[in-house]
């Protein structure tokens, strides 16, 4: 271990009580953070916190219970708001002041729940659960709750609670299941759920496909050819488009990086499982878009050695070009709209228009960029910049990830919008 020189650290713009913004998905949104009387309350200042960094305002309300695990001054400042732990004259359960646009209860504990479910109402969370309730029926707010507690309380009692909760529109947020105990899910996947129940995107409940990362054509069975791709990419779009709300099928390549851990992906090592999971993908369950942003292998052996071919002496291989799978999609499936990504090398900004606008022209839309970005890049030099060309407009210029991602997700809301959903 080397030892610490202690310094300053750098200066910051952020205040004090401020955090660093992931993204704009509930931007404007009032969330009513619920902390019930676990020992997961210890982690509702960090949920606050991940809450705020997708654009939230939070209010937290505390039962009695709660406030032996998790301090009122700790919530105040990972909210940046005052904390509601009694009612008052101002009649805090009814909202009247602050109209929330969702309940999360986090944790939800076996008492809170059982309560609820009954219509008990004797405490500020139980109380405003209640109002919420009310609010729900109408459609005015949603409600999530992440049941938090040792599988020892798991009855028929909590079982049918939740039934109930949820015939009433509850949206039950899955536990981390460890120990044999309901644990409290990491801030990710909570906020996720809220994200995709307030979403009003033309994407909800849209299918989309994504693919990413490199798939490789085998040499051996332990060697192949491959092109250089994290899956960085294509997994930042499938994450906004779930936020969003869109059901999202994630194909990743064996080498590509962990999408987020609520995220579900398949992984493929090869070009021809790659091209069979896609189509049992789409024949399955219809989906509206693809997003094909997979670096697959351009080029495969003429043909594949058996086992592994020893490691010595010279191997000549002929390659030859592979079947363009978004090619094949386009063909077969016509009515499915398609987001295609072309990398370039050693031309000019114009031959990279032309191409992309050409793709365009075939699949949907186009994606394209330099591969000497990509080196820059390594360098620290510059960042990730793409065109979005879609026909009958000019190709917009994305810069980082985030922004691609963005874009995708906007052009997506703009075509599919107008269109019926392919598994109406």
């Amino acid at each position: 271990m080397s030892t610490w020189n202690p310094a300053p650290p750098p200066d910051s713009p952020l205040g004090d009580h401020a955090v660093a913004t992931e993204g704009n998905h509930l931007a404007g949104r009032h969330i009513a953070l619920l902390v019930t009387g676990g020992i997961a309350a210890m982690k509702a200042p960090m949920l606050a916190r991940s809450l705020r960094r997708q654009g939230a305002s939070v209010t937290c309300l505390l039962s009695d219970e709660a406030l032996r695990y998790v301090t009122e001054d700790t919530l105040a400042w990972a909210s940046d708001n005052p904390v509601v732990t009694r009612l008052s004259a101002r009649a805090e359960h009814l909202g009247d002041g602050l109209t929330f646009d969702a309940y999360l209860v986090a944790p939800a504990t076996y008492n809170t729940i059982n309560k609820v479910a009954c219509g008990i109402a004797d405490g500020t969370v139980t109380a405003t659960l209640a109002s919420a309730l009310g609010r729900l029926e109408r459609g005015r707010t949603k409600i999530l709750v992440c049941p938090t507690m040792h599988g020892s309380m798991h009855t028929h009692i909590l079982t049918e609670s939740l039934q109930r909760l949820q015939r009433l529109g509850v949206i039950v947020v899955p536990p981390r299941e460890e120990n044999g105990k309901h644990n409290l899910p990491d801030e990710g996947p909570i906020v996720a759920a809220v994200c995709r129940a307030v979403s009003t995107s033309p994407l909800r409940g849209r299918r989309v496909l994504v693919t990413g990362g490199p798939i490789p054509a085998r040499l051996d069975d332990v060697r192949a050819v491959s092109a250089m791709s994290s899956g960085s990419t294509a997994i930042a779009i499938a994450t906004d488009l779930a936020l969003r709300g869109a059901d999202v099928s994630l194909v990743l390549g064996a080498g590509a990086v962990d999408p987020p851990s609520w995220l579900c992906a398949w992984r493929v090592s090869e070009i021809r499982g790659y091209r069979d999971l896609l189509t049992r993908i789409l024949d399955q369950q219809p989906h509206d878009a693809a997003v094909l942003a997979a670096a697959v292998a351009d080029f495969e052996p003429s043909e594949v050695s058996p086992g592994k071919r020893p490691s010595v002496g010279e191997w000549s291989v002929t390659l030859r070009p592979t079947a363009k799978v978004i090619d094949e999609m386009r063909s077969g499936r016509p009515g499915l709209h398609i987001v295609g990504f072309k990398l370039e090398s050693g031309v000019d900004h114009a031959a990279l228009m032309a191409t992309a606008c050409e793709r365009a022209s075939r699949h949907g839309a186009c994606v394209a960029n330099h591969s000497e970005d990509y080196v820059a890049r390594e360098h620290g030099t510059a960042k990730h910049i793409a065109w979005l060309a879609v026909p009958g407009r000019e190709p917009q210029r994305l810069e980082g990830k985030r922004a691609i991602a963005e874009g995708v997700c906007h052009h997506l809301e703009r075509t599919l919008s107008s269109h019926r959903s392919a598994s109406a």
